[in-house]
């Protein structure tokens, strides 16, 4: 008994012993598979890379809960070409419209989308429309025209002619009657109807041959047509998903971005804020800020409603919008977010978008939680930046002009003309006036109700903007996952972050792209998040 007693011990122990370690092999493993890997926060240490984990190169480990590869899904792949009866456009048609593009990257493309549709809708000519933010700014590159500086013009012209006919400019006989303003122009709405054009500018077309359009609003048609205008539908994903190509120098340099993003043999996240202003102001999410930025959305926000872009009140509750999931999240909530979400604190994250609202500032909190996080600064040189907006006519390096000095005359009129006393005690005469209280945006808010015209620096970086948004559409595009930190989801102003996730769901049906849902319903600190995965 002493004997069996003794062996069933033995093999007890033996047991719990391989237990034990068959418990370690599978520790270790997951571990070597989920640990974090280190890269350098710094990708362009004097012009070169050095992207090398500390696990060293194929050998760099992958976190499969945030990387892992998801199911494709061919079979829902879509296809923008026609599928019923669709006969070639004929040059015997209605006659030319031709069209001004304002607005940023977001809203040119979406116009240019809207602008070949209508065309096929009247069976009219394209001009190759003018985009105004190159066309208005001083002594950008005299390389490119209005069009050329970020789009592809053969190939936009070869893409679509089995669509609409495009050609380069106007004939001379209608150019004459353009330069004396004796064309017909139309500012149609971002959601004007179908059978607003068939109705109202159709008979237009036909009786003088030519029309014009001028877009502000990021778009001139619905955003939904009718089922019985499904192939117009579908030219809408071909111009955008085919025909829109960027320049060839802007499409080279986002690729070699994308490969130096990925030097290293690790996946990467492209991460686009959505703190634009001219956003923040439309819905009302000013008190996310403090201080002067908050007058600065108040003031656009004001601007808006007077020129009826916005219908609302001026003075809105910044925090019930943002519980309601209409403002963007903030930088730290996005951390919070994605390290939650497993991602490791040594993630490659490309924050794309070339206005961030606050400035870096406002980035500090993401940084700090992700020691990885880079934009186009980073990723490209000076000199290639340089190279890709071509050459330029010099500006003066320091725009800043103080204001007049007042005479002793005027200072006593101004005193007299104040108001009846007690007055408060004019500033202390030996005080300086250091020149960063003067310039720019906080220098005019300081001092005045009115914001000033653009200066020349503006209008160029109005322009450069253009292309910094089309080097990081093709670096979001093609990232390993994305996430937005404001989308309109199809509704409302065209966004950034909106056109990247269609073009992705265009690409790949199965693409990690994340669509955090902002409303956080006052139920928990992390907002709720889903994946497209069709």
């Amino acid at each position: 008994m002493k004997m069996a007693f003794k062996s069933k011990i033995k093999w007890i122990a033996l047991f719990v012993l391989i237990l034990s370690m068959v418990s370690l092999v599978i520790h270790l493993s997951i571990t070597k598979l989920s640990g974090p890997y280190s890269l350098q926060s710094t990708l362009m240490p004097a012009i070169g890379f050095n992207l090398t984990p500390i696990f060293g190169g194929d050998r760099a480990v992958r976190n499969k809960r945030s990387w892992g590869h998801v199911k494709s899904l061919k079979s829902l792949q879509p296809y923008a070409n026609p599928r019923s009866s669709y006969p070639v456009p004929n040059e015997k048609n209605n006659g030319y419209i031709y069209a001004k593009i304002f607005g940023g990257f977001e809203k040119i493309r979406s116009s240019i989308c809207d602008l070949v549709t209508i065309s096929r809708l009247l069976n009219a000519t394209l001009v190759i429309p003018e985009i105004q933010e190159s066309l208005q700014s001083k002594g950008i590159s005299y390389k490119f025209k209005s069009f050329s500086y970020l789009y592809d013009e053969e190939q936009f012209i070869a893409s679509l002619k089995n669509d609409v006919i495009v050609v380069n400019s106007l004939p001379e006989n209608l150019k004459a009657g353009r330069r004396r303003n004796e064309i017909h122009t139309y500012k149609p709405k971002s959601s004007a109807s179908p059978s607003f054009y068939v109705k109202e500018i159709l008979p237009e077309l036909k009786k003088s041959k030519v029309i014009g359009l001028v877009l502000h609003d990021g778009g001139c048609l619905q955003s939904i047509l009718p089922p019985s205008m499904s192939e117009f539908q579908r030219l809408r994903c071909r111009v955008a998903f085919h025909a829109l190509k960027f320049r060839p120098k802007i499409q080279v340099l986002g690729q070699l971005m994308v490969q130096r993003l990925r030097a290293s043999g690790q996946p990467f996240l492209a991460f686009h804020p959505g703190l634009v202003r001219n956003t923040l102001a439309y819905h009302g999410c000013a008190e996310l800020y403090q201080d002067v930025h908050t007058e600065l959305i108040q003031y656009r926000r004001a601007q808006m409603i007077k020129q009826g872009i916005l219908n609302d009140e001026l003075s809105v509750d910044s925090h019930v919008r943002r519980s309601n999931g209409s403002c963007p999240l903030m930088p730290e909530e996005i951390g919070l977010l994605l390290k939650e979400m497993g991602y490791s604190t040594e993630t490659m994250i490309y924050v794309a978008g070339s206005e961030t609202f606050g400035g870096q500032r406002i980035l500090i909190p993401l940084r700090a939680n992700f020691s990885n996080t880079v934009d186009r600064t980073q990723v490209c040189t000076k000199q290639e930046l340089s190279d890709l907006v071509g050459p330029e006519t010099p500006l003066p390096l320091n725009p800043f002009q103080p204001p007049p000095t007042k005479s002793e005359e005027q200072l006593k009129e101004e005193w007299n003309r104040a108001g009846p006393r007690p007055r408060p005690l004019p500033p202390p005469p030996d005080r300086p006036i250091y020149q960063h209280e003067k310039e720019g945006w906080y220098g005019w808010i300081t001092e005045s109700d009115t914001e000033p015209d653009p200066s020349s620096v503006d209008l160029r970086n109005q322009a450069h903007r253009l292309i910094w948004d089309a080097l990081d559409y093709i670096v979001s595009v093609e990232a390993d996952a994305f996430f937005p930190g404001f989308h309109n989801d199809g509704s409302g102003w065209p966004d950034f972050s909106s056109l990247v996730m269609g073009h992705r769901l265009y690409e790949s049906a199965s693409s990690k792209t994340y669509r955090p849902d902002r409303y956080d319903g006052q139920k928990s600190l992390i907002m709720n998040f889903k994946l497209i995965t069709a």
